[in-house]
């Protein structure tokens, strides 16, 4: 009995250092092909899109598989981690030239952003469950994108500057600089994300989850979303816990928006980058690569991202290819019958098979 445990510990790190390197093993391939130049134009401009979407992916299962609750409101952390992070950036690209100093400092930003956000909201909404608690996160996440859209902010020799009404509300000084210009965002965000520092961060987020998954604290978030009644009854505070989770998916959520606003020039809260469609966009990664399974969901996050793209020469149709590769890959992943049909073809399945052969011989 005590032997069991420990087995499960080891094949559970086997396969979270299995995910890691096979991480590492893409970065090194892409990077090869990078400097051979046998990468094209359009991969190149997606390999950081992979890595923010693929840690949306794996922030959001910690809130919907970890911790048992169903979350719309992702992208609107994100939103506040691009937002926080690129506001900064353009603030101290002068004062702070170094590259490496600053876009720490932004991603900290960003980061710390998104958990105040995720923090406040979490004490409010999570005391309501499954429908509910989903209508009102995505209301939330609504909110803070059209909050972004009305919201001015300049900066001058006196300080910060806002206004909800427009850019000469700011009555900024003679220099004075409009950094967030309502409706249009934030432009001239510098670049900082790249590629190697996108797969460290998604490596990083990665490890904190999985860290926390089997910590003290993950086995209590755990056993709340196992059965809710009898982890109260255990002493396990049901809020702290809840929240705790909460604000974690949601730090690391805006680590994504901040690669996400140092990959572009233009930074704008719309419906398509900040609204329901990516809330939505990110939870089908979580279900498709398996609710609680982190390496799942990068899967699904790269497979359905690179899959419209490459399906573009198809036109009309590449939307109508993808909705059934969703519903294959939906039916391949939950059906029993195929789930016994990948136990049993899966190379484990074939090793079990062929020593219980040699057992039933010998």
């Amino acid at each position: 009995m005590k032997m069991k445990p420990a087995k499960q510990v080891s094949n559970s790190t086997r396969s979270n250092l299995i995910t890691i390197g096979a991480i590492i093993i893409v970065y090194i391939i892409c990077q090869i092909m990078i400097a051979n130049g046998s990468i094209s134009n359009l991969m190149k401009g997606l390999l950081i899109p992979l890595c923010y979407y693929s840690i949306m992916a794996v922030s959001l299962n910690l809130t919907v598989g970890i911790l048992g609750e169903l979350s719309l409101g992702h992208a609107g952390f994100m939103c506040i981690g691009a937002f926080a992070s690129a506001f900064f950036s353009k603030v101290t690209v002068d004062t702070i030239p170094n590259v490496f100093i600053r876009f720490t400092l932004a991603i900290l930003i960003g980061a710390l952003a998104a958990a105040l956000l995720g923090s406040l909201i979490g004490t409010v909404v999570l005391r309501l469950r499954g429908d509910y608690l989903a209508i009102v996160t995505l209301a939330f996440n609504e909110i803070i994108k059209n909050v972004m859209n009305v919201l001015y902010i300049g900066v001058d020799s006196e300080g910060v500057h806002f206004s909800i009404k427009d850019a000469a509300s700011l009555n900024l000084e003679e220099g004075g600089q409009t950094i967030v210009n309502g409706p249009r965002g934030i432009t001239g965000t510098p670049k900082d994300a790249t590629f190697g520092i996108a797969i460290l961060l998604l490596i990083l987020t990665f490890i904190i989850i999985i860290n926390l998954v089997n910590s003290r604290s993950g086995r209590a978030i755990m056993a709340i979303r196992d059965n809710r009644i009898a982890a109260e009854s255990m002493g396990i505070d049901i809020t702290k816990f809840k929240i705790l989770a909460f604000t974690i998916s949601a730090s690391l959520a805006g680590v994504a928006g901040v690669l996400y606003s140092h990959n572009i020039s233009t930074l704008i809260a719309t419906q398509k980058n900040f609204g329901y469609n990516m809330s939505i966009m990110i939870l089908v990664f979580v279900v498709l690569g398996g609710i609680g399974n982190l390496r799942g969901s990068i899967i699904a996050a790269v497979v359905l991202t690179l899959l419209p793209e490459y399906l573009r020469f198809m036109q009309d149709y590449r939307m109508i290819i993808y909705a059934i590769v969703l519903i294959v890959m939906m039916i391949f992943n939950w059906n029993p019958k195929c789930i016994a049909w990948r136990k049993n073809h899966s190379i484990k399945g074939y090793l079990a098979m062929l020593f219980n052969k040699q057992k039933k011989e010998a």
